[in-house]
């Protein structure tokens, strides 16, 4: 697995910890998503390249370095736009495009009900998402982005399991994927264990149950 980075960062393992926590409320959810996801922006966006410019300070003339690169977010919906807003809040010109993926409960199979790119040739391309867990919608999304000639692209997501991070690995191996975690397996039904219950109804306040996302695992985004 040379191309998962799994963040380890003290602050993220504060933060992943209460993201698990079964009784944290849909509004700190939200809160922690968007915290843990600035960190793995940070991460996976370390070696983004440069330009060299000259700025004036109050003081003197320096050299600078701006961004060079151009940027485009995919998130999957619908977890996926909880990682959204970090991401444009720290590189507003960045570009949004939406993929929409939706299991088959039967087959745990992913199938594709809504794409929409921005122009991604050349582009370095961000596709976020909660949960990576047999990696098939991750796998769809990365394959309609390369068809489209991104330049490069990353994963980020919030916990990964180890089936999903082989399938992206085998299919995409130039694709980096940071994670704050990479858990232990999938069960019978395809969640993710330990997990963090089901992310999107958790974001959202849309469980079923108060205990659903206690029982279910992690969900099976991809």
């Amino acid at each position: 697995m040379n191309n998962l980075v799994v963040v380890n960062h003290p602050l993220a393992q504060h933060l992943l910890t209460q993201l698990r926590d079964k009784q944290t409320p849909p509004a700190v959810f939200r809160s922690l998503t968007r915290k843990l996801t600035t960190i793995l922006l940070i991460e996976a966006t370390r070696d983004l390249p440069t330009d060299s410019v000259s700025v004036e300070t109050p003081l003197e003339r320096t050299q600078g370095a701006v961004l060079a690169a151009k940027l485009v977010v995919v998130p999957i919906l619908r977890a996926g736009l909880g990682m959204l807003e970090p991401v444009v809040d720290l590189f507003p010109d960045v570009a949004v495009g939406y993929i929409g993926m939706e299991r088959d409960h039967t087959t745990a199979i992913a199938n594709s009900y809504y794409l929409k790119l921005p122009p991604v040739e050349g582009r370095t391309v961000l596709l976020i998402d909660p949960m990576l867990a047999t990696g098939g919608s991750v796998d769809q999304a990365l394959a309609a982005i390369r068809s489209r000639g991104a330049g490069r692209m990353i994963v980020i997501c919030i916990v990964a399991a180890p089936e999903g991070v082989e399938r992206i690995t085998q299919h995409h191996p130039d694709v980096p994927i940071y994670t704050a975690a990479l858990d232990r397996e999938l069960n019978p039904a395809k969640y993710i264990l330990p997990g963090i219950g089901d992310f999107g109804d958790r974001l959202y306040g849309t469980l079923t149950s108060p205990d659903a996302s206690a029982t279910i695992g992690a969900p099976l985004n991809d």
